[in-house]
């Protein structure tokens, strides 16, 4: 992987972690189904924008299948999952659990795309899963029927962010489309998707200034500028290596914590980050996963 590449992925985990800062701010005034909302379709508007400025053909017709999919997949499956994973875990334990992303993709890239799942990228990945464990202090829970079910939740979400990158992958190889063109629409589609909550999802008050402009900085900065370099991402370097960045953005999200909400840093906070790193370093070094290629028959 370039250096360019990885500073990229770096930097795309570093926005998505700011996300919960803005998050923290917007959500209590604004409400969940109304936050999501507003921040698909804004991000959507802004990208939709930037494709008409810069001569990017949307082909909204040719298109409109993909679109939808990965809008489905990418936006509206994770954002409800994980909402209803905040009504019964901490979010903690959410962190880890969307942590699996990357070895749900590994597992469906050598479904989908006939990759080769090596035992450094599979340990890599795993190590990745247990730091991100370490890093946020996850403990035990009581298993009943509601943690069982929000824990399932979870694991649906990252099943689906997964899978919304490998038909990204697939389609943007193959079918061509731009990542910014994807971006746009799929967030359109996503947020159309969600618009029929909007009617029961109003405040009772006017939300305050740095409620609004926090919803705003997640939209442009955190789902859309984020979404559209994680699309390219996915495009260059593989699907496996561009998930890797979920392992990053927990470290990001106490990071800013630590920053602007003067949040503690404990000891697990700094091994996890370690053996975060680590894991970093395992699934992104060496040669970029290739295709299996069966034997020609003579």
């Amino acid at each position: 992987m370039s250096s360019a590449d990885l500073a990229k992925l770096v930097f795309v985990s570093a926005i998505w972690g700011s996300a919960f800062v803005f998050l923290r701010v917007a959500v209590p005034e604004m409400g969940l189904w109304l936050t999501s909302i507003l921040r698909a379709s804004l991000a959507s508007v802004a990208l939709v924008a930037f494709t008409i400025l810069t001569g990017l053909p949307m082909q909204w017709r040719r298109n409109f299948k993909y679109f939808a999919i990965v809008g489905f997949f990418a936006n509206v499956v994770p954002f409800v999952a994980f909402s209803f994973a905040a009504l019964h875990i901490p979010a903690a334990h959410s962190a880890v659990l969307n942590s699996t992303v990357p070895l749900f993709g590994a597992l469906l890239s050598v479904v989908v795309l006939s990759e080769r799942l090596t035992m450094r990228l599979l340990i890599g990945l795993l190590l990745g899963i247990v730091g991100v464990a370490i890093l946020v202090g996850a403990g035990g829970l009581p298993l009943n029927a509601s943690i069982l079910m929000a824990v399932a939740a979870c694991l649906l979400g990252a099943i689906a962010v997964a899978l919304a990158s490998i038909i990204v992958k697939k389609t943007g190889n193959g079918g061509g489309i731009h990542p910014i063109v994807m971006a746009a629409g799929s967030l359109t589609l996503g947020s159309a998707a969600m618009l029929p909550a909007l009617p029961f999802s109003l405040p009772a008050a006017m939300p305050s200034a740095p409620a609004w402009a926090c919803t705003v900085a997640v939209a442009l900065g955190s789902t859309g500028l984020a979404q559209a370099m994680f699309i390219s991402l996915i495009l260059k370097i593989g699907a496996t290596r561009a998930m890797s960045a979920t392992f990053l953005l927990p470290l990001f999200s106490m990071l800013w914590g630590v920053l602007f909400l003067h949040e503690g840093v404990g000891a697990s906070t700094l091994v996890g980050g370690m053996v975060v790193l680590a894991a970093m370093g395992l699934v992104l070094a060496g040669p970029r996963p290739r295709p299996v290629v069966s034997e020609a028959k003579t």
